[in-house]
């Protein structure tokens, strides 16, 4: 049974573009008018939307939407059909928060930051192009504090240029520190397209690599988080919900300049997915925000998409879940499941991987090709 869907509200702008980010964001040249992108995602909205339509989560991703004025957040908020309970999640560039009103976000229906503080070595957060230091993280989260926000995530990289264990390591102390109720602890990887992927940076070698993940997930277990995805970490009760959702192949609206959804529709107790894709430039988002690219997922790619999302989670999903969503039963997997299982990298009665199968989850993935 389809249940809710999540809401991913898409904000393209951003002061400058890091380095490793592929995302669609595209720097602030001149003015943006803000109200007329606002009309756009509800006029957007309403070319997408179905009966019956209840959003469970709301994320707002970029870009940099936490410069996007309180005003028009709380008026997406009031126009949309959002849950009384949903998680709404706004994501902050520290490098912003001079230019945020924390009180106003609050006030507008935010209940959820996550703070892109990546790290806390001003030397590292040179190379990585961002623009604020790792006082502005300690500034912003102050702040955010002080305004109610009781749900905060903080973004930390690891895997940096020359990063040491010792220097990986201290920058989680630092996240720790600050007592945030979630980290998104992830490897830096380098994608194609970026400014990266044309001028590599000198990472570190597969035995560092080893020694700073196996570390840090020590520190971050016996400091009270508990991964519940391969990047993921959390307080008792504080997995961010709207990710929970994608990783469980759940759908998802996507509103906005090059914003990416998935909604499903059920035939014979199936569901079958649909992806919907937006234009990534703002300017022809403006002209037209219905126009988007859609595309049934292929038969043939269902179970791997499925498991590149479900084992990601520690736990994994139930069998059921699996077959709800690919019209398939757990025996027809029985080969490759079998192998995997042999090699110590799934569990034999849950669709889940070990911590080994976890740790090299690429490998897992290999056999659904």
């Amino acid at each position: 049974m389809l249940k809710n869907p999540g809401l991913y509200i898409h904000y393209p702008w951003c002061i400058r573009k890091c380095p490793y980010c592929d995302f669609n964001s595209h720097p602030i040249k001149g003015e943006i008018d803000q109200a007329a992108y606002c009309a756009a995602l509800l006029s957007d909205w309403e070319a997408q939307q179905r009966p019956g339509d209840s959003f469970h989560s709301v994320f707002f991703g970029g870009g940099t939407p936490s410069l996007m004025l309180p005003i028009h957040v709380a008026k997406l908020l009031d126009s949309l059909p959002i849950d009384q309970h949903a998680e709404i999640t706004l994501e902050v560039n520290p490098g912003s928060h001079e230019y945020m009103n924390f009180e106003d976000s609050r006030k507008s229906g935010v209940n959820r930051l996550s703070i892109g503080a990546q790290s806390f070595d001003d030397q590292q957060l040179s190379k990585l192009g961002r623009v604020h230091e790792s006082a502005d993280i300690v500034t912003a989260f102050k702040r955010a504090r002080a305004a109610g926000f009781d749900n905060i995530n903080l973004d930390v990289m690891w895997g940096l240029p020359g990063q040491t264990v010792d220097a990986a390591l201290q920058d989680l102390r630092c996240a720790i520190e600050l007592q945030p109720e979630h980290i998104s602890w992830y490897q830096l990887t380098i994608e194609a397209k970026t400014e990266f992927a044309r001028r590599t940076p000198i990472l570190p070698v597969e035995q560092a690599i080893y020694a700073i993940e196996t570390a840090g997930l020590q520190l971050l277990e016996e400091c009270g988080f508990k991964r519940y995805e391969i990047s993921a970490f959390a307080q008792v009760s504080r997995q961010c919900q709207h990710n929970v959702n994608y990783w469980q192949f759940g759908d998802y609206l996507g509103l906005g300049a090059g914003a990416h959804g998935k909604r499903s529709c059920q035939r014979d107790r199936v569901l079958h997915p649909m992806r919907v894709r937006k234009v990534s430039q703002p300017r022809l988002y403006l002209a037209d925000p219905s126009a988007s690219v859609e595309h049934s997922v292929d038969p043939d790619e269902i179970v791997l998409e499925f498991m590149m999302n479900a084992l990601r989670l520690v736990d994994g999903v139930d069998w059921a879940l699996f077959e709800g969503h690919t019209g398939l039963a757990q025996s027809a997997l029985t080969a490759q499941w079998s192998r995997l299982v042999e090699q110590n990298l799934v569990k034999t009665q849950r669709c889940s991987t070990t911590a080994q199968g976890l740790r090299y989850l690429d490998s897992v993935l290999q056999a659904f090709i």
